[in-house]
């Protein structure tokens, strides 16, 4: 007669990776989480330590796969960049993400925004940010001696974490850098860059011409001479 002896290891838990639930409800909504995250990325692309995601569901606790939100942007600060199925707090040195932001949509209701910040609150966010673009209202929420508590701070304030920039001063909210420059589409940023590629394609004749050479183009355009000789060339 063979015995059996039953496996004391315990399952393996599944973490779900998605909700089956759209990112955003409508344009608007996803095109604002877009810009947030995008420019957060390049506000912080010179950081390895800062981990920039958007809808990715964010685990707590180890061992329990009911406990999870998936914010529409979130940041966590002393964490690397890289290419995660989702947020495992136990795996990220137990950091949670220090900044959170939702956008609002018709679908969203009090209950499910209580339920939010109340898991916001539990397990650590320093920063807290609802913005309504519906009504152009914006609500802080920044972590004191009790836990996350609401900000009155009129139109304008800028992040303690990220140090950026929010103005609700005008028709719609403003985001800008900590230089004041404002967040861009992704269009915009192309734009930009075509534009910025446009007056150094002309400024380099013009230089040339009144008699600098190519070492001293390069250091006013901050150049190298290559990127001169370049120009140059297809002039």
């Amino acid at each position: 007669m063979v015995s059996q002896i039953e496996s004391s290891a315990p399952a393996e838990i599944f973490y779900p990776e998605s909700d089956d639930q759209p990112m955003a409800n409508n344009t608007e909504h996803f095109e604002i989480i877009v810009l947030i995250k995008g420019n957060l990325d390049l506000l912080f692309a010179g950081d390895p330590n800062v981990f920039v995601a958007g809808d990715l569901f964010w685990y707590p606790i180890e061992g329990n796969n009911k406990i999870k939100y998936a914010p529409d942007v979130m940041v966590a600060i002393g964490r690397p960049k890289g290419c995660r199925s989702s947020y495992k707090q136990w795996e990220e040195g137990n950091q949670p993400p220090q900044v959170v932001f939702e956008i609002l949509s018709p679908v969203n209701t009090s209950v499910e925004m209580a339920r939010k910040l109340l898991f916001y609150n539990q397990y650590g966010v320093e920063e807290y940010y609802i913005y309504n673009p519906e009504n152009n209202e914006l609500q802080v929420w920044l972590r004191g001696e009790y836990g996350l508590d609401s900000v009155d701070f009129g139109q304008k304030w800028v992040s303690p974490r990220l140090q950026i920039n929010f103005d609700v001063s005008g028709e719609h909210w403003q985001l800008s850098y900590p230089d004041g420059q404002p967040f861009m589409t992704f269009g915009q940023l192309m734009a930009q860059s075509q534009a910025a590629q446009q007056r150094l394609q002309q400024a380099v004749p013009k230089l040339l011409s009144i008699g600098l050479n190519r070492e001293q183009v390069a250091d006013a355009l901050g150049l190298t001479v290559e990127d001169v000789e370049a120009i140059a060339m297809n002039l």
